[in-house]
């Protein structure tokens, strides 16, 4: 009988469920700060006060663990919205630059992204298939956007509005890029909704008018 006012102990499941996500949290740091290649499965173990072979048996590989290291931070975009998934129409827009000014109060999160995306282009990279699925969706999910804003007698073209997903999504990478090298010259929210609200007004309004 649990005396009153003691703690309940934990079962098994509510053990190994965080357990699980305290590894996810070491690997978020291990190759956000080292990378995949650099950061060390003893680098995580450490953190967590396990063994590799603790690690290993919860995740089955170093590969596993960076894929559902991925998972984890992509999950806490979404976390509070309503569906955990990002909203569609001009809400999508409003959406990025709230994320945006969420990141600059998380730099670890960002690091990991901004580390891991750019790594993943390299030969063999056990991520490279989870980051073009990513941006595929991404882009898809932005394009669905764009067309929603830009419904009206005369739209801009399919490529417009394709050019104007993928620039979004690069202006937003590369200013987390930017920030994390000297946050201090970089307002992350801001100039996150400048760019937006440009890359719209021409998709929106200016796309019959050719600047470039």
């Amino acid at each position: 009988m649990t005396k009153p006012g003691a703690r309940k102990p934990q079962r098994p499941r509510e053990v190994t469920i965080r357990r699980r996500e305290d590894i996810l949290k070491a690997g978020l740091v291990t190759f956000g700060s080292k990378g995949f290649k650099a950061g060390s499965l003893a680098d995580v173990a450490e953190q967590v006060g396990i063994t590799q072979a603790g690690v290993l048996h919860h995740f089955g590989s170093k590969d596993q663990l960076l894929l559902e290291v991925l998972d984890y931070r992509d999950a806490a975009d979404v976390e509070n919205l309503e569906g955990k998934h990002i909203p569609g129409g001009l809400d999508l827009f409003r959406h990025l630059v709230t994320t945006a000014a969420l990141n600059a109060s998380r730099p670890g999160i960002v690091q990991a992204y901004a580390v891991l995306s750019a790594e993943s282009v390299t030969d063999g990279h056990p991520a490279k298939a989870w980051f073009r699925h990513r941006y595929e969706q991404l882009r898809i999910e932005v394009t669905q956007a764009l067309e929603i804003v830009c419904a009206k007698d005369d739209p801009p073209s399919s490529e417009s509005i394709d050019d104007a997903a993928a620039a979004i999504l690069a202006v937003m990478d590369g200013l987390q890029v930017q920030w994390l090298l000297e946050p201090d010259a970089v307002d992350l929210a801001r100039a996150t909704a400048f760019a937006i609200e440009a890359i719209l007004a021409r998709a929106i309004e200016g796309h019959e008018r050719e600047i470039l």
